[in-house]
Parts: C-alpha cells; structure tokens; sequence
C-alpha cells in the first residue's frame, strides 16, 4: 500500500453517546478513505479526508452504466476496549473477483485490508462499545470518467466510510417472515448474482415492495431458470435444516459467497453436522414443513449476522417454522460467531484480525 495522506477534519461531528439509538446506515462518521485510478496510471493518492459529499461529472459512467461494485463488513469493540476486524481477508478477495467481472481495475487484497484498517484505525473513538453495536464498513469503488457510452472507465474512485450501528433488525434475534418470489428473478447463470454490485439490490426492490405489502420482510429467490430451487434472501445467504441434515444453495454464479455463510459452512461441519451445498426445490422445502422435517431456517450475512426465519410463503402455501421461535442451532451460531467478532469467546477459527 502506497504512503496515505491524512488531511483530518477541524470540525468533528458529536458522536452518538451511549445509549443513543443507532439506526442503521444513517450516522457517518468524521473521514473517509478515498484513492484515485486513472488508465496507464494505476491506483494513487492514497488518502483519509473529511467525510464530503463527492464531486462528480453528469455524465459519470456510474450514473448511466451502473458501473461500481461494493463491500460490507464491520469492525468490533472487544471487552479489553481493543478493535478488530472478522475475516477482511475474505472481503478482500469478494472484492477482487467483482471489480474482475464489471471490468473494473482490482485492488491488491493487502492493500484492500490496509485501507479498511487504516480507517478503522482513524475512527477509533466511533466504533461503539455496548452488546450488539460494532462499526460498519462501506468499501465502494465507482466509475467517474465523463462519457456517454458504453465501455469500460479509464478513472475510478475508491472510497471507504463507516457508520456506527446497532442491530440491524430491531427486533434483535426474533424470527422474521420471509416471502419466497415466483415471478421475478434475481440472477442467472453468467451475470453478476455472485458479485456485489449495486445493480442486483436494485433489481430486487420490486419483490421486497410485494414481500412488505403481504406482510413479510424480505424476499427469498428462486433460480433464474427453472425458477424451482432455493438460492438466497435479499440480503443474506439462507439454509435450512431439514432432517438433521443443514442445506444451502452452492454458489455457483448465481449466490453471492456470503462471508458469514462462509463461516457457517466451516462451524456446522466442526461441529459435526451433515452440510448439503447443492440445489434444493422449494417444494421440498414445503413438503418438509408438512412433513414436520423442516426443523430451523435462517439467514447469513454481515449486517444481521444470523436471522432466523420462522415463515415461509411460497404461493398461497405458507410453512412455519419450529413453532415461530429461534432453533438451537440457529441460536448456537449467533452465539458463536458474534462471540468470536466480539472477543467475549475464543477465536480457535483464527477470524479475528486486530486495529488497534
């Protein structure tokens, strides 16, 4: 990583006392990291300056051509008052693989890793400290060339903030209802459903409007072709446990390779469970709820950790699950893996990457 410049902010904002309500995604913090890319140039000016709002041309790639790719992550307060991070390793390379398939130039990982600590570590005194609060963690990279038309941009920003968050469900670890989508669809084979990029989430809107207008909080989609087997929730990987066994769709270049869902995978196998990643048919899902062999489901990902589902609607069949309450395994990897992104357990996984 090229020498950073800091230009830190004369004024800083009040920051949230203890105590205050952190909703999520709407309180940023004093800086942001910020480096340049130009064709024939490469990545340069390094820099931390005062959060702003951003300076771009109307004719921004990134506005027309949607050419951009994002990261999500969270930084953590231990109980000994030090800051860490949960696999940016991870992150890193997720990042790598989308700015490949938007055509994008890549960061180097350590280089990736080096900016999300540096930040980290200037925002220190913004990462709370109280259960369930942890600092979150925006790397987004944009096209800024000015021109209309369709082709790669010869310059890019890339651009690093934080906001202080509590939960991101405000109702913590109570199951939510989720609304299984038939008529549209989220990915297909040979587009971006195994990257992050802003285009999927937008994609997905219209299905989270029906979901919430039904009564249901976020969406499950089906595959883009037989619009049959199970693939992930809007914002997060899902399994289901069905008969002892723990099964969650492959990510095979439709579902994004949830770090969370990662980690799960690694945990569940630890600790002895039969884990299926292969094509699951919703109508055996349905049919294991009938059956009473559907047992928990849940969801991954990095804002809600772990959000166990106790409905599901597919058409006009709904299955509850496990009587509407958390399961004990969900509960049991909710409590290890915010034990291990906490510092309040042991990382015997070796996760864990120390700021400061």
């Amino acid at each position: 990583m090229q020498k950073i410049r800091y230009e830190l902010t004369k004024s800083p904002k009040k920051k949230p006392a203890p105590g205050d309500p952190l909703p999520f995604g709407t309180i940023f913090t004093d800086h942001m990291f910020v480096m340049d890319y130009k064709k024939g140039k490469g990545w340069y000016n390094s820099r931390i300056v005062p959060y702003e709002k951003l300076q771009l041309d109307p004719a921004a790639i990134v506005l027309h051509y949607a050419q951009e790719s994002f990261e999500g992550m969270k930084a953590y307060r231990t109980p000994d008052g030090s800051i860490q991070l949960f696999r940016p390793d991870k992150n890193a390379a997720r990042f790598k693989s989308t700015n490949e398939r938007m055509c994008m130039p890549t960061i180097p990982e350590d280089d990736f890793v080096e900016a999300v600590k540096a930040i980290v570590k200037a925002e220190k005194d913004w990462v709370p400290s109280r259960p369930g609060e942890s600092l979150y963690i925006r790397p987004f990279s944009i096209a800024t060339e000015a021109h209309l038309g369709v082709k790669p941009s010869d310059t890019y920003e890339f651009i690093i903030i934080c906001c202080p968050v509590a939960a991101y469900y405000a109702t913590g670890l109570s199951p939510v209802k989720i609304y299984v989508e038939d008529k549209y669809i989220r990915a297909a084979p040979g587009g971006t459903g195994y990257i992050k990029c802003g285009g999927n989430y937008a994609a997905s809107l219209i299905s989270q409007e029906t979901a919430e207008s039904l009564g249901y909080s976020q969406t499950l989609w089906l595959d883009g072709v037989e619009r049959k087997y199970v693939e992930e929730v809007g914002s997060m990987n899902c399994f289901f446990k069905i008969n002892g066994t723990v099964y969650t769709a492959p990510t095979v270049g439709t579902v994004l390779p949830g770090v969370t869902r990662m980690s799960c995978i690694e945990l569940l196998k630890k600790w002895g469970y039969k884990v299926s990643v292969d094509r699951l048919p919703i109508v055996d899902v349905m049919k294991a709820s009938k059956e009473g062999k559907l047992e928990e489901v849940f969801g991954t990902g990095t804002a809600a950790v772990i959000s166990p589902v106790g409905e599901l609607r597919y058409k006009d069949d709904v299955a509850l699950i496990n009587g509407g309450k958390t399961g004990k395994l969900t509960q049991k990897l909710y409590d290890t893996l915010t034990g291990i992104q906490w510092g309040t357990l042991p990382d015997d996984m070796g996760w864990t990457t120390k700021v400061c």
